[in-house]
């Protein structure tokens, strides 16, 4: 199970909206004689990489998965076809597929056909592995992870707002990699009009990460790096207030930007919130974003419950200067025990600076 466990972990970040899942098979006398891993949605699943690869050998043989075999037709046939015809007949698997179309169905399908099944191997890692799918299950939003990063003084930029660039180039790589495990990344217009950020993994995932504006005003630059989609994808989202007659400038200014830039999508949410936003991206197959806006977009995808964990880069300097940019806007607390808890890991060193990474409990 834990080398089923290290290969799920390798389709991270490419197999949205289906989760992690790494397969296993040894041969009767219990030898390794195939093993899997989902690689991207729409393409078969690991079961089927795995079972493939032993051929002959899978009969009577064992199928270690990290997730219950799906017994539905979605873009592919139902793995537990797939495991019945190979002639399994012991089936370990780490955690129940919480997604309603299967949800102990397909366990109940292998028993059902005679097959020895064992559950709950390993269960809290395959848990961890897949937290954003199952947040997204249980939610109908992705999981949210808020990145900042700051100076020892709590500034994320200087009184002249330059903050380009407060951490060091390990933690720089270590923000790539980040983006490399999510679906998108979402910054607001005051980031973007700021730091003119490109927001891609630098080539460590491919596709890239779709890049989200979320913008009220549409104020928004005619040249930015994000309107170059050949990096990749740009989608600019925004509320029904610009259809408005007062709005006719933000509208102007849309279409404008959009004549010139015909790749970049736009969407008109019910609301211009974080949580309007996050049901949209769940819709379109995203089980991981990443918050990496200015102070008040970040309070607000707070406030919403749109963020499941924090990560703090603090880096080993003083920038000072009261009207200096800190990572929050107003969260609305009037006492210290209205504070929601937070699970702190221990920190972890990024060259000279410092990730300090808090998670909420739950879904």
């Amino acid at each position: 199970m834990r080398r089923a466990l290290e290969l799920a972990a390798l389709g991270a970040g490419r197999t949205s909206p289906n989760p992690l899942v790494g397969a296993v098979v040894l041969d009767g006398a219990g030898s390794l004689v195939g093993d899997g891993f989902h690689a991207r949605a729409g393409t078969p699943h690991a079961e089927v990489h795995a079972l493939a690869q032993a051929g002959e050998r899978a009969k009577g043989g064992t199928l270690v998965v990290t997730l219950e075999p799906c017994c539905h037709h979605g873009r592919t046939p139902p793995c537990t076809d797939a495991v019945l015809a190979a002639g399994i007949s012991r089936v370990v698997v780490a955690m129940a597929d919480p997604n309603p179309k299967v949800a102990g169905g397909g366990l109940a399908q292998l028993r059902a056909a005679g097959i020895d099944v064992i559950s709950g191997v390993a269960e809290a890692e395959a848990q961890a592995l897949n937290r954003a799918f199952v947040h997204r299950i249980q939610t109908g939003r992705p999981l949210g992870i808020l990145k900042w990063a700051m100076s020892l003084d709590g500034r994320t930029a200087l009184s002249n707002g330059a903050s380009q660039w407060i951490s060091g180039p390990p933690a720089r790589a270590w923000v790539h990699r980040l983006r490399a495990q999510c679906d998108a990344v979402i910054v607001g217009g005051g980031t973007l009009r700021a730091d003119d950020p490109l927001l891609s993994s630098r080539g460590q995932r491919s596709p890239e990460p779709l890049r989200v504006v979320l913008s009220r005003s549409l104020e928004l630059p005619e040249r930015a790096q994000l309107w170059d989609t050949s990096a990749a994808p740009t989608l600019i989202a925004h509320g029904p207030e610009v259809q408005s007659e007062a709005n006719a400038d933000a509208r102007a200014r849309l279409a404008a930007l959009t004549a010139a830039h015909p790749d970049v999508q736009t969407l008109e949410l019910p609301t211009c919130t974080p949580a309007a936003l996050l049901d949209a991206l769940a819709a379109r197959g995203c089980n991981q974003v990443l918050w990496e806006c200015g102070p008040e977009l970040a309070a607000a995808a707070l406030r919403e419950g749109c963020v499941q964990q924090v990560a703090a880069v603090i880096a080993p300097k003083l920038l000072g200067g009261v009207p200096s940019r800190t990572p929050l806007g107003e969260l609305g607390f009037t006492a210290l025990d209205q504070l929601p808890p937070w699970q702190a890991a221990e920190p972890q060193r990024l060259g000279a600076d410092l990730l300090w990474t808090l998670t909420q409990e739950g879904p």
